[in-house]
């Protein structure tokens, strides 16, 4: 029981560490892990951040603008738990602990319709009749063009 105690408290550093990140793009640093969220203030790309926590596809930083949320597909982490080639077992052990993941490799997807699926699509009516309701119609987007002072413009499109 000791041991196990003695041994916890050595990890906990460890695995409560903040990984050091650079933003590959820039981005908002945002109050909560949300789009709509308040904005805490703009980080430029290249700009360093330690991670402190993955929420969805969310991580929460510290920079010297302050703290708060970016999008994860916005960061390149560097040094340890970083998942880079090399990690130890011992070092992905932590990276699981503290994460959920190895850290080796993040993916995100949408599942698509597989061909037997689209073979056997039927259109539903009812949904279409609803989105017809969000139609423009021509008099209201002419108004609206005109107050915000635009007009029809002809584009001539290359050929092929």
């Amino acid at each position: 029981m000791r041991t196990r105690l003695l041994l916890s408290l050595l990890l906990i550093p460890a695995v409560c560490a903040a990984d050091p990140a650079i933003l590959i793009r820039d981005a908002e640093l945002k109050r909560s892990p949300a789009s709509d969220a308040e904005s805490v203030a703009r980080l430029a790309a290249e700009a360093r951040v330690e991670t402190l926590e993955r929420k969805g596809g969310w991580t929460r930083v510290k920079s010297a603008a302050g703290e708060g949320w970016v999008k994860m597909l916005s960061l390149r982490y560097e040094g340890p738990g970083s998942g880079k080639s090399g990690d130890s077992g011992l070092a992905q052990l932590f990276n699981v602990a503290r994460t959920g993941s190895s850290g080796t490799q993040v993916t995100t997807g949408v599942r698509g319709l597989d061909a037997e699926q689209l073979a056997q699509a039927q259109p539903d009516k009812a949904e279409l009749a609803k989105l017809g309701r969000f139609a423009a119609q021509p008099e209201a987007a002419a108004a609206f063009a005109a107050e915000g002072g635009l007009g029809a413009q002809v584009v001539a499109y290359p050929k092929p």
